[in-house]
């Protein structure tokens, strides 16, 4: 059973990149007919919106968590949604039917899978010839403010852990498109999309939610200090980061679109 905090990480990260969802949504394009794969779909909302557009067509949505996809499947069904399912499971290695979709998109989920040259011919073998995709995906770690400032506030001066770069593995044009035209990927292109990313309308609201979070909870769990200090400094960075429009951190990210060869 889904708990608060599932709950709550799941609002967070709707709300968190509610600006960049607009972005991807125009970059996608979904029509009537289409069919349409979510890689990385978390609580669904890509997926439901997907399915939305997709009116004589249908959507599916693909992630690793249990506990999210229960939320996806409550939500669809609260919704009315017939034509959207979901599925649990690693894209890199699920067994697709050959050309089954349409069109794929991804939000922030692409950037993470242990071997990128296999999952991408993976879900090229999915996409029918002349398919498409748009993806939105973090640039480099240098262009994304949130990255390392919440982490230098939990710990000054700590090493960043290797598994943190792991986001921004699509940061860069070149592997992306190199990676994706080896898996049959062609008409590469890159659109950039400067939003910041949302934490809460308030300092208090920021912090309740980022407390949440496996990042800030692992810090906490690692400190030496008293924990009210690392959270002393996290509310600090929280204040000087408040605007008119809540609590933003600036972010940089692509969605890249291309078609799948053979149309």
């Amino acid at each position: 059973m889904r708990g608060p905090v599932v709950l709550q990480c799941a609002d967070f990260y709707d709300a968190e990149l509610s600006r960049h969802n607009q972005h991807l949504r125009a970059a996608a394009s979904v029509r009537t007919h289409d069919r349409v794969l979510d890689i990385g779909c978390g609580a669904g909302q890509t997926t439901r919106q997907a399915a939305l557009a997709a009116t004589q067509g249908s959507a599916v949505g693909v992630d690793t968590s249990a506990e999210m996809l229960e939320i996806a499947r409550q939500r669809s069904a609260e919704a009315g949604l017939r034509n959207v399912s979901f599925e649990l499971d690693d894209a890199q290695t699920y067994a697709f039917p050959a050309a089954a979709f349409d069109l794929c998109i991804s939000r922030f989920g692409v950037m993470f899978f242990a071997d990128p040259p296999v999952a991408f011919a993976n879900i090229a073998h999915a996409i029918r010839p002349a398919g498409r995709i748009a993806w939105m995906v973090w640039q480099s770690q240098e262009r994304n403010e949130w990255s390392g400032a919440i982490r230098d506030a939990l710990a000054p001066g700590s090493a960043i852990p290797g598994n943190a770069g792991k986001a921004f593995s699509l940061g860069d044009p070149a592997i992306a498109t190199k990676l994706l035209s080896t898996a049959g990927f062609t008409s590469i292109d890159f659109i950039e999309v400067e939003e910041p990313v949302f934490y809460g309308a308030n300092v208090d609201a920021a912090l309740d939610a980022l407390a949440g979070l496996y990042m800030v909870k692992d810090a906490l769990m690692h400190t030496d200090e008293a924990p009210d200090q690392p959270l002393l400094r996290l509310r600090d960075l929280l204040e000087a980061h408040m605007t008119s429009e809540g609590v933003l951190f600036d972010s940089r990210a692509w969605i890249i679109t291309a078609d799948r060869a053979g149309g």
